[in-house]
């Protein structure tokens, strides 16, 4: 049992560390156009992100795919600043009719690529053969959903109060937030180690 904390811990602080905010904003980014009434939809993506999470570690961990960490610290903020600008030209459209499909395979999509961001420090502190790494990954994975869980309600508490008190519409909510996003993560990008090449 203390094992199982071991790696939900490190699961959860992978979300929650303060100097490795991607993780945290991308998921903002994911949630800005979404409300507690959208719970289905949450609960789905957050989901979907988590598996492409641990997907990549698995395929990294077993060694099925080597991919040069500066060019996925290089995607990480390119799938923020996409989730966001995505969010900023489909601000105020309504969701009704909307498939959830295409965000969803995508968030997928990208919880691989931020999974294969972490891969490297994931399998320096695996213990021993390709048998013993199965069971600390799923733990890892449980933590990274609990952590996940708790940034998403923050969000969604967030909006609701900003929308609720301070009358801010949803399309202006979905505007702030994703223009905040793109002011952040673009420097992520300018400042990447790929243009060092």
């Amino acid at each position: 049992m203390s094992e199982f904390w071991l790696y939900f811990n490190i699961g959860l602080k992978h979300v929650l560390d303060i100097n490795a905010y991607d993780h945290v904003l991308f998921l903002i980014a994911l949630m800005v156009p979404y409300a507690f009434k959208d719970w289905t939809k949450v609960l789905i993506l957050v989901s979907l992100f988590t598996l492409g999470h641990t997907l990549a570690l698995l395929i990294s961990v077993y060694g099925v795919v080597q991919i040069q960490a500066s060019l996925v610290e290089f995607l990480i903020p390119i799938t923020i600043l996409i989730t966001a600008v995505f969010h900023l030209f489909t601000a105020g459209k309504s969701s009704k009719n909307e498939s959830i499909t295409f965000v969803a395979v995508v968030t997928l999509f990208f919880g691989i690529i931020h999974g294969l961001g972490f891969s490297n420090y994931f399998k320096t502190i695996l213990p021993g053969n390709a048998t013993d790494k199965l069971l600390p990954l799923l733990e890892f994975a449980v933590g990274i959903e609990a952590a996940q869980v708790i940034v998403v309600l923050v969000v969604l508490i967030l909006s609701y109060i900003v929308q609720t008190f301070f009358r801010f519409s949803k399309r202006d909510w979905a505007l702030v937030m994703s223009a905040f996003i793109i002011g952040v993560v673009l420097p992520m990008l300018i400042e990447s180690e790929i243009w060092n090449r």
